[in-house]
């Protein structure tokens, strides 16, 4: 994700202070160990201040309320206890050009601040650190000890220093050209990497945006460019240095992330605070996203390789098991035709009861005929025992593959990030499966810690007829689908003996369905399930009623009788669901 740099950590500051301060503090809230929110009550309004310290989202913005999980955080406890119901008296630059800001909390506006929350926006080593009217640290969101830097540590109870100061020249709006050009030029490179190199303040993303909006390549030498092409990067550095001097910014989006600067834009934004809020949400959910799907795929591949091994064991030890009736026979064999046995002998070809062919049975030399026909029907009982065991143990690990192999097709349905919904759909598969010991409970996470978030819907989609046709995400949706919200007059459609998601067409009392609304629910059925890559899925259909989960059954396993079939045509459905999507 872009980094917030300077320029836009100045825009931001802006803009608070603008329409924040001053602002009462109503509440503390903390949902991860990398954010934080506070709840500012003005005669205009409240709105929530996230205050981010993430290596790769470091940021301070106005921004969505947070979500309802309980917190936990040591951090946000010793914030509310300090700061609430205090006034946020001003926010400010504590050094020039440094990405560090003060805010100041105090009984009234016009009071000494009786609290510091200085907020570093430094990407990994970015941190929220309260300290006292005396600047001594009180609680840090992130402790740095000696053993981690030599060059500064951060701790509680010792006195708060600035980081270390940085290196090059400070911009400076009164700079003549000639002085910029000779700074600039000294040692020759790319003028975009000379930029950062030489001044304070600037990031990679800002250097790169002054030269293309002078139309100069940012790869380009000092040494190439013209008089005229210095003229215009002048130009665009000292429009850069007004904005940050008068406090005028122009946000908006580009094509590769945000700016606050007029270059650029290919849409403009007339808030600098919902241009972060919602450029760092999408971000943080699209990478939280990716995480948590890779996770899950990992591990269900991990054990559903583990599973088909001990199937396979099972399977081929079940194999071996049908071999019991052969040495009954042969020990029937043995024990009929005692007169024939020699001492000595390693094997005897006996002729079969039935057919009369010869039947060579190995013997052990040291027992007799008798200790050896006992030895084959101990074989026998042993084979019989071992199977009548290990059937019920294949059926439970062949049931656990086929619920795992659910849980993967509605992670394949997943298959990118569509916004919240889906990111809420993935975070429930994913307590699914720490629920039923797959995974392990996230760190301070557990079902009465917490309180239970939002639940997420199923897709939703109109029958020519003008039903509507709703489709699980997931094995909590699926089972609230049909055990929860099926109606009496609702049809329950699944692709037959495949994985997939519980389809209902919802249909009012009194109302019948056509053939083409039934072909349209199967279509879906067919394309959100496990068969979607082919033309043709059988999928059955039947009432709610006649639907139903078995004892101890996993999340999203059912049965059905009564059940109608009709082939769902998967490739017609993933026309309509990409067209409607």
């Amino acid at each position: 994700m872009q980094p917030v740099d300077f320029t836009t950590l100045t825009a931001i500051c802006s803009d608070i202070r603008s329409r924040w301060i001053p602002a009462r503090v109503e509440q503390v809230y903390q949902r991860d160990v990398h954010t934080i929110f506070i709840a500012l009550r003005t005669l205009k309004g409240r709105g929530w201040l996230t205050i981010c310290w993430h290596p790769q989202a470091a940021r301070i913005c106005l921004g969505s309320p947070p979500p309802r999980d309980r917190d936990t955080f040591t951090f946000s406890d010793q914030l509310r206890h300090q700061l609430n119901k205090l006034a946020l008296t001003a926010i400010a630059p504590v050094s020039t050009w440094e990405r560090v800001i003060d805010l100041q909390f105090a009984q009234r506006p016009d009071d000494p601040p009786l609290w510091h929350l200085y907020v570093e926006v430094m990407g990994k080593y970015s941190n929220a650190i309260l300290t006292d009217g005396r600047d001594r640290i009180v609680t840090v969101a992130h402790q740095v000890s000696a053993k981690q830097s030599r060059v500064r540590t951060v701790q509680t109870g010792q006195p708060y220093e600035l980081p270390p100061s940085l290196l090059g020249d400070t911009p400076n709006l009164e700079e003549s050209r000639e002085r910029w050009q000779e700074r600039v030029s000294l040692v020759p490179g790319a003028i975009a990497k000379q930029l950062v190199k030489i001044y304070r303040g600037l990031s990679p993303t800002l250097a790169n945006s002054i030269a293309e909006a002078a139309g100069i390549e940012p790869s380009r030498s000092t040494e190439d460019l013209s008089d005229r092409a210095w003229e215009s990067l002048f130009q665009c550095w000292q429009e850069w240095l007004e904005a940050i001097a008068t406090g005028n910014f122009t946000p908006g989006w580009t094509e590769k992330g945000y700016t606050v600067l007029p270059w650029g834009s290919i849409e403009p934004e007339p808030n600098v605070q919902v241009l972060l809020d919602r450029y760092y949400s999408e971000g943080w959910n699209r990478q939280q996203f990716q995480q948590l799907h890779h996770q899950i795929a990992q591990k269900l591949k991990n054990i559903g390789k583990k599973l088909g091994q001990k199937a396979q064991g099972f399977r081929d030890r079940l194999a071996q098991s049908e071999d019991a009736e052969i040495y009954r026979t042969r020990g029937d064999l043995l024990m009929a035709y005692l007169h024939q046995w020699q001492p000595g002998m390693k094997s005897i070809a006996l002729a079969d009861f039935e057919t009369g062919e010869p039947v060579k049975i190995p013997l052990n030399p040291e027992k007799n005929a008798v200790q050896n026909a006992q030895t084959l029907y101990k074989k026998h009982q042993k084979l019989k025992r071992a199977r009548e065991a290990i059937a019920p143990l294949l059926e439970e690990v062949e049931t656990e593959i086929q619920y795992l192999e659910q849980v993967e097709e509605a992670l394949n349905q997943l298959d990118r990030d569509r916004g919240e919904e889906d990111l809420q759909a993935l975070k429930e598969i994913r307590d699914e499966l720490v629920q039923q010991g797959y995974l392990e409970a996230r760190k301070g996470e557990t079902s009465k810690g917490r309180d239970r978030p939002k639940e997420s819907q199923p897709h939703c989609y109109q029958t020519p007829s003008g039903f509507e046709v709703w489709i699980g995400r997931n094995n909590r949706q699926n089972d609230r689908l049909s055990f929860n919200i099926a109606g009496d007059y609702d049809l329950w459609f699944h692709a037959q003996e495949i994985a997939g998601s519980h389809v209902l067409l919802r249909l009012k009392p009194g109302t019948v369905a056509e053939e083409t609304d039934l072909q349209f629910a199967a279509d879906l059925a067919a394309y959100y399930s496990r068969g979607r890559q082919s033309d043709r899925v059988p999928v059955v259909y039947t009432r709610p009623k006649f639907v139903y989960k078995p004892k101890g059954a996993k999340p999203g396993i059912a049965i059905y009788k009564r059940e109608q079939v009709v082939w769902g045509r998967s490739q017609k459905a993933k026309e309509y669901v990409k067209i409607h999507q």
